[in-house]
């Protein structure tokens, strides 16, 4: 008889650990989707720095060449001097072309579809260009 006791005092009931199981996974549905939704809008903040880096370069490029870089010479104009323009005075970005945070390119587009001189944006989480995930110098500006 007093072995049982010692047995049942010692360990915790299948009740203690069902509870406790119970509490961990309510505490893990409330915090997950927290900690998702910040790591969604770093990506998006992240974007936003970089579309904004990207813009600043475009228009250091424009003041050196009198214009922006052609939709055939893209963003590569930024590295290299794709037009062999003599005003060129690159490279204007320091590690390359960045893409972003969804590991896609980021898409410079001539004419622009935005009333700009040019679009530069992210597609997003999706990766597919003209949803509304889009990220955009369009959304920069005011």
């Amino acid at each position: 008889m007093q072995t049982v006791r010692r047995a049942a005092q010692r360990g915790f009931t299948l009740i203690e650990l069902l509870v406790v199981i119970i509490i961990l996974a309510i505490l893990a549905a409330v915090v997950i989707p927290r900690v998702i939704n910040r790591t969604e809008d770093a990506r998006q903040a992240a974007a936003r720095t970089d579309i904004s880096t990207l813009d600043n370069q475009l228009e250091a490029y424009k003041l050196d060449t009198g214009e922006y870089p052609s939709a055939d010479q893209g963003l590569q104009a930024l590295l290299t001097n794709v037009g062999n323009n003599p005003k060129w005075n690159g490279p204007y970005l320091k590690n390359g072309l960045p893409n972003d945070p969804w590991g896609h390119p980021y898409i410079y587009r001539v004419p622009s579809e935005h009333g700009l001189d040019y679009d530069l944006f992210s597609a997003g989480p999706d990766g597919q260009p003209g949803t509304a995930d889009d990220i955009g110098n369009w959304n920069l500006r005011g």
